[in-house]
C-alpha cells in the first residue's frame, strides 16, 4: 500500500500516541503527550510520520545535540510491518540529520524487544556495548 513520509503536525497527536501504545513504545512513567509537546520546541522538524491518506502507520522522534544524532519512537502499525514503511522513516530522517551534519546517529532498544535487531542490522546499524543511565529531571506526573 502507497504511504508517504512528512513532518508530525499537531492534529497527528491522537493518532501517533494511539500507534506508539500499539507498538508497544510507551511507558507508565513517560506521558506521550508531553513527549510530543517537548520536541515541538526542540527541532520539530525531525519528527516524523508515515502516512497513507490521513493515516498515521509510523513514527520516527529525531535529534541532534552536535555531537550526534537520535532516533527515538520508531513505530509501524503493526498491521503493516514488512512494507518499508520504518525504513523509509528511518531514511528521512537520517538525510535530514546528514544535512544538519550529524556525523553518526544511535538508537537504543528497549531489554525485551530484541526482535528488531535484525531489522536495525539491515539498515545499517550496527550492534555496540554500553551501559545506559539515566536521571529524571522533570517528572511527567
Amino acid at each position: 500500500m502507497p504511504h508517504h513520509v512528512r513532518a508530525f503536525q499537531p492534529a497527528d497527536t491522537d493518532q501517533v500516541v494511539a500507534l506508539w501504545d500499539a507498538c508497544g513504545l510507551t511507558r507508565p512513567w513517560n506521558d506521550a503527550r508531553a513527549d510530543i509537546a517537548r520536541k515541538l520546541t526542540v527541532q520539530p522538524e525531525l519528527f516524523l510520520v508515515a502516512v497513507d491518506g490521513d493515516r498515521v502507520i509510523g513514527t520516527t522522534m529525531a535529534g541532534y545535540d552536535g555531537h550526534r544524532g537520535w532516533l527515538y519512537y520508531v513505530g509501524t502499525d503493526p498491521d503493516r510491518r514488512g512494507e518499508g514503511i520504518a525504513a523509509a522513516l528511518i531514511a528521512r530522517a537520517e538525510e535530514l540529520l546528514i544535512a544538519l551534519g550529524c556525523p553518526k546517529v544511535n538508537l537504543m532498544v528497549r531489554e525485551g524487544n530484541e526482535g528488531v535487531l535484525d531489522f536495525y542490522a539491515t539498515n545499517g546499524y550496527e550492534p555496540f556495548q554500553v551501559h545506559n543511565a539515566a536521571k529524571r529531571l522533570i517528572a511527567d506526573s
